[in-house]
C-alpha cells in the first residue's frame, strides 16, 4: 500500500473527495490515506498559513497530497493556502490536462472539433510572489520575479513530460515583446532547453496572439509552457474549451512532493446537497495514480469514467437535461458499475501497474540553486523613485543641485514608464511617482557608496520612494529603457 495524505477541502470538497475515493475502494487501488487539516476551517482557528503544524510534518514525510478545493478567508490580510502550499513546496509545474470528454456539451463537440492540449504552468514565481507596496498614495508596485533557475526546472518538466507522452509539438506562450528581461529570460531558456530535444517542435508565440488562437483553431497546439500568471489566466482559457473547470485536472509537480487537486470553487451555495460534480476531482486522482505508476488502476476508471459519459450520465451542471440529473454519490456509482466498459472512443491502454515508492529526500538547509555560468556583473547607475507632484524640468533641475560632484550623471526621467525628461510630450499625464535615472560615463567604477552618498544628497530635495541599482551584465545593460527613451 501506498500512503498519501489527504485534505478534504471546503465547500463541496468533502462529498467529492469521498466520492473519488469511494471509487478508489472499489477499484482496489492500492492506496492508504492520512488526513490532514487544511483549508478556511483551519485558518479560522488561527493558523495564517491555513494548515496545521502537524498537517506540514505529514506532507513533508509522505511526499503526495491529494486535495479538495480551499477556501481563503476574505478581507483576513492571510494568502491563499492553495497558493502558499504550492510554494512551500517547491511544486514548480503546474500541469493541466484539457480533453473533448464526450457526453461535456461545447461550442467545438458539437463542431467534431476535438480538443487534446497540455498546459505547464510555471508554479512559483511571476507576480505570485506576491510582493507588494504602496509607493505613494496613488501609486502600487507589484514585483515581478522571473529566475533563470526556476524557469529551467518548469520547462525541462515541460519537455520531459511531451516526451513521454510522445508530442510532436511545443510552445512557449510569452510576453517578451513587452517584458523584455522577465519573459526574455523564460523564452531564452526554453530555446537553450530546446536544443537537447531535436525530435520535438519548439516555437513561441506572444500570449495575446496564443488565446486568439486556441478560441479558433486550438488543434494546433500540443503541449503550451508558460510563465505563472500568464499560465493561470491561458489554463482557465482551455478549461473554458472543454466544458468548464469541473473538467479540468490539476496537477502540482515537485522534486519531492507532488499536489493533485481540483482547482474549481469551493460552491458554498451547494455543499452538503450531494449534487456536485466530482469529475474533475476525479481526473486529478487519476494523474496521481499514474504519476504512482498504477497504470492500470487510472485506465480501468477512465474507462469506466468516459463509458459513463457516452451513457448520457451527468450530474447538474452539464449533460442533456432531458435526462434526470445524478447525484454526486450516484454519478461515482455508475462509474463503478460499469468498471471493465470500453467508451466507443477515446479508451485508454489498460497498461499494467507498476507501483512506484515516492521518495521524498531528506533535507536539512534549504536548496540554494544557483547558476554556475554568470556573467560579470558591474553597477551601471541607480533608479531613484520619487515621489513628487513637481513638474519633470523642476525634478531635473533638483536632481542635478544633488548631483554635485558625484561621478553618476542624470541620464532620463520617465512617469509610469514613459520618458518626459529630457524629451517628452504635454500630452503625457502624471502621477505623484517619478523614476529618475543616472547612469556612470564608459569606464566609470561605480560603487554602492556612491550610490549611498547620492540618496543622503536627493533626500535633501525629495521623499524617495525606492531605489533599483542598475547593473550590467557582461558589459550589456541588464535593465529596461523608459518609453520614448
Amino acid at each position: 500500500m501506498i500512503k498519501i495524505a489527504v485534505a478534504n477541502g471546503d465547500g463541496i470538497g468533502p462529498e467529492i473527495m469521498e466520492a473519488v475515493l469511494t471509487i478508489f475502494k472499489a477499484a482496489d487501488v492500492p492506496l492508504s490515506y492520512e488526513y490532514v487539516d487544511m483549508g478556511k476551517w483551519v485558518f479560522d482557528k488561527g493558523f495564517s498559513n491555513g494548515m496545521t503544524d502537524e498537517a506540514k510534518a505529514t506532507i513533508e514525510a509522505l511526499g503526495i497530497l491529494f486535495k479538495g478545493p480551499m477556501e481563503t478567508p476574505k478581507g483576513k490580510g492571510v494568502k491563499s493556502i492553495n497558493v502558499t502550499a504550492r510554494k512551500t513546496w517547491n511544486t514548480y509545474a503546474n500541469k493541466r490536462t484539457f480533453q473533448t470528454l464526450h457526453g461535456v456539451d461545447t461550442v467545438f463537440s458539437k463542431a467534431g472539433i476535438p480538443i487534446d492540449l497540455t498546459i505547464v504552468r510555471e508554479n512559483i514565481e511571476d507576480t505570485y510572489g506576491g510582493v507588494e507596496h504602496m509607493l505613494s498614495n496613488d501609486v502600487a508596485i507589484s514585483r515581478r520575479f522571473i529566475t533563470r533557475p526556476g524557469s529551467e526546472q518548469v520547462i525541462r518538466y515541460a519537455f520531459e513530460m511531451a516526451r513521454e507522452k510522445k508530442a510532436k509539438k511545443i510552445t512557449c506562450g510569452h510576453k517578451a515583446n513587452i517584458m523584455k528581461l522577465t519573459d526574455g529570460i523564460f523564452l531564452n531558456t526554453f530555446y537553450e532547453i530546446a536544443k537537447q530535444y531535436p525530435e520535438l517542435e519548439a516555437n513561441d508565440i506572444i500570449v495575446d496572439d496564443l488565446c486568439m488562437k486556441l478560441v479558433m483553431r486550438p488543434g494546433m497546439f500540443d503541449v503550451i509552457v508558460l510563465t505563472n500568471l500568464q499560465g493561470d489566466i491561458v489554463s482557465d482559457l482551455c478549461a473554458g474549451l472543454v466544458g468548464g473547470l469541473g473538467f479540468a485536472p490539476s496537477a502540482n509537480i515537485g522534486d519531492n512532493i507532488c499536489i493533485f487537486e481540483a482547482v474549481h470553487g469551493t460552491a458554498p451555495d451547494i455543499a452538503g446537497k450531494n449534487i456536485a460534480n466530482p469529475t474533475a476531482l476525479l481526473l486529478s486522482g487519476l494523474a496521481m495514480l499514474q504519476h504512482l505508476g498504477l497504470y492500470g488502476k487510472a485506465a480501468l476508471i477512465e474507462n469506466a469514467l468516459l463509458y459513463t459519459l457516452e451513457q448520457g450520465n451527468h450530474t447538474g451542471d452539464f449533460g442533456d437535461k432531458s435526462i434526470p440529473a445524478l447525484n454526486t454519490t450516484q454519478f461515482a456509482d455508475a462509474i463503478i458499475a460499469n468498471f471493465g466498459k470500453q467508451p466507443a472512443s477515446g479508451a485508454r491502454p489498460e497498461l499494467a501497474d507498476v507501483p512506484k515508492e515516492h521518495k521524498v529526500a531528506k533535507m536539512d538547509i534549504n536548496l540554494m540553486m544557483d547558476n554556475p555560468a554568470k556573467e560579470e556583473e558591474k553597477i551601471a547607475g541607480v533608479d531613484f523613485f520619487l515621489i513628487t507632484n513637481q513638474f519633470p524640468n523642476t525634478v531635473a533641475e533638483k536632481c542635478k543641485q544633488a548631483l554635485g560632484e558625484n561621478k553618476l550623471h542624470l541620464i532620463n526621467i520617465s512617469n509610469r514608464g514613459t520618458q518626459v525628461w529630457p524629451t517628452g510630450s504635454v500630452y503625457t499625464n502624471l502621477v505623484d511617482l517619478y523614476n529618475v535615472r543616472f547612469e556612470a560615463g564608459d569606464g566609470v567604477e561605480v560603487k554602492q557608496a556612491d550610490i549611498v552618498a547620492l540618496y543622503e544628497k536627493m533626500t535633501c530635495y525629495f521623499d524617495v520612494a525606492t531605489v533599483e541599482v542598475l547593473q550590467k551584465h557582461g558589459g550589456e545593460k541588464a535593465y529596461s529603457l523608459a518609453q520614448g527613451q
